[in-house]
């Protein structure tokens, strides 16, 4: 069977592979979780390829297999550790003879991986990225040299390890340092994404005190690329025919405040929106107290840069936000919508909320659902709470049921899917700019895309149903547009 979530574009890949190759051990990778997680994938198929392996899409023909594991919350656990045991069982009855497990999960359970699953051969932690070589036993092409790191830190994140945000102490196995890997444009990379499209990791780890995330145990504390590597790799990647760039981080918002750079993001984005062969710059996860006047008036000055911003807000109700330490309310938060909306104009904005946190009260809950009332977001998604050892919100009393999160969830959703509905039936019409995708999933007779207004894999689709009579729609390129049809998350448009 195929290698699952994984689609590798080999382009880069022949710049460093050996000439022949009937010998070299064979790589299939899995690479579970968020657009972060696929970055350190690449990367490790960079490193692999780059010292003589040949990567390969089928778990059949794979002499190792890496699983690139998600522990965010419970569901993404279960699904790292169902997909380990399905890998393992190609080793045992197929060609495999490692199996390579890497990622979050390896920060977590460590110790519970090697001992309760024996096939696993070898473990990689997010902060161990160069040691997939040794551990899917290819020896580098090429003499190891680990580049020198300046290790710069935030007063914020120093702070908040002085009062143990960052300890793994209950957690069994989990290594003394943290995470501290930070990629960089002389790292070897191959695309998973089509040809057209990339993510840029700009800065790794969270210093914030979030009382339901693990994040920065798994991650480490942040930091952030340095600048000129940034545009560097975008150059490079621009060079290569890619046209949409990314930029993902756990904090997008922080970026650069370790080196010191005011409103760095913000400088980020003027710059790559100077790199002629690029359309679209767009970045994700804004915290919501990092948003500058100067961001959102860089956003609306450049056309390139995508007027979308996702603003993961995790609930309205000051009171829940207290106890889950990220501070804020309702009206704060409608007076930053505001601005943005008013400072940006046509602005998309995505958000996401976490329902079910311990204590949380009908009151609160309904706070939160008249806020996703009035705020008629474009995008959201709802999260059911989830309980982690090791979050500070681990320890808090008044849990409720499972059945009652989901109920809350599903409420919210519905709210939103109303919303949703309305919001796009107003885009009939009109005109966009379309991202073709290819042929759609759905059916062959549909081609699909995406406009500046969808991210790519989290937000709706564009189906194309009409193409002009001379035209052959290519994927990767550009077409103007008109929606003819709306749902409550896709829209149906024709090539004009």
């Amino acid at each position: 069977m195929p290698v699952k979530n994984l689609t590798v574009d080999l382009r880069d890949a022949s710049e460093t592979a050996p000439k022949e190759s009937g010998s070299a051990t064979k790589v299939g990778f899995v690479s579970l979780g968020c657009p972060k997680n696929l970055v350190d994938s690449e990367v490790m198929m960079g490193m692999l390829s780059q010292a003589g392996a040949e990567l390969t899409r089928r778990a059949e023909d794979a002499d190792v297999i890496v699983v690139n594991t998600c522990s965010f919350i419970d569901t993404a656990q279960q699904e790292s550790v169902n997909t380990i045991l399905e890998m393992a069982r190609h080793k045992t009855a197929g060609r495999a003879r490692k199996l390579v497990v890497a990622g979050c999960l390896v920060e977590r359970f460590r110790d519970e991986i090697r001992k309760n699953i024996p096939e696993v051969d070898a473990v990689v932690g997010t902060g161990e990225l160069e040691m997939i070589l040794s551990a899917a036993g290819v020896s580098p092409a090429f003499p190891s040299s680990s580049p020198f790191r300046i290790l710069q830190s935030r007063a914020e994140g120093d702070a908040r390890e002085a009062q143990g945000r960052f300890s793994r102490e209950t957690w069994d196995g989990a290594i003394a340092d943290l995470p501290n890997y930070l990629y960089d444009d002389a790292t070897p990379r191959i695309l998973a994404t089509p040809s057209y499209t990339a993510y840029i990791k700009i800065a790794e780890g969270c210093d914030h005190p979030c009382s339901f995330c693990i994040i920065p145990q798994l991650r480490g504390k942040f930091r952030s690329r340095r600048f000129e590597s940034v545009v560097a790799e975008a150059e490079r990647l621009a060079r290569s025919g890619v046209r949409e760039v990314t930029l993902i981080g756990q904090d997008t918002t922080c970026y650069g405040e370790d080196f010191a750079l005011k409103d760095g993001l913000a400088l980020l984005l003027e710059k790559l929106a100077a790199i002629p062969e690029l359309r679209w710059v767009r970045f994700l996860y804004a915290y919501p107290n990092k948003i500058t006047g100067r961001l959102l008036e860089t956003i609306a000055a450049h056309e390139k840069i995508c007027s979308y911003m996702d603003v993961p807000l995790k609930h309205a109700s000051a009171s829940v936000l207290k106890r889950m330490k990220r501070g804020g309310g309702a009206e704060v938060f409608h007076r930053s919508i505001e601005k943005m909306r008013r400072t940006i104009p046509g602005v998309t904005l995505r958000t996401s909320f976490i329902v079910g946190f311990p204590g949380e009260t009908e009151q609160e809950f309904e706070e939160l659902c008249e806020f996703v009332r009035e705020a008629e977001f474009d995008w959201m998604g709802a999260f059911g709470y989830s309980d982690q050892d090791g979050a500070g919100a681990f320890g808090l009393d008044k849990k409720l049921s499972a059945r009652e999160v989901e109920r809350r969830r599903k409420h919210l959703m519905q709210i939103q899917r109303a919303i949703s509905k309305r919001k796009k039936k107003a885009l009939v019409g009109k005109e966009f700019d379309l991202l073709l995708e290819g042929v759609s999933e759905e059916s062959e007779l549909l081609l699909e895309g995406r406009t500046a207004m969808h991210a790519p894999e989290i937000d709706g689709k564009v189906f194309v149903s009409d193409v002009p009579e001379d035209l052959k729609p290519e994927s990767g390129g550009f077409y103007r547009c008109e929606i003819t049809e709306a749902h409550e998350y896709d829209l149906v448009a024709r090539i004009v």
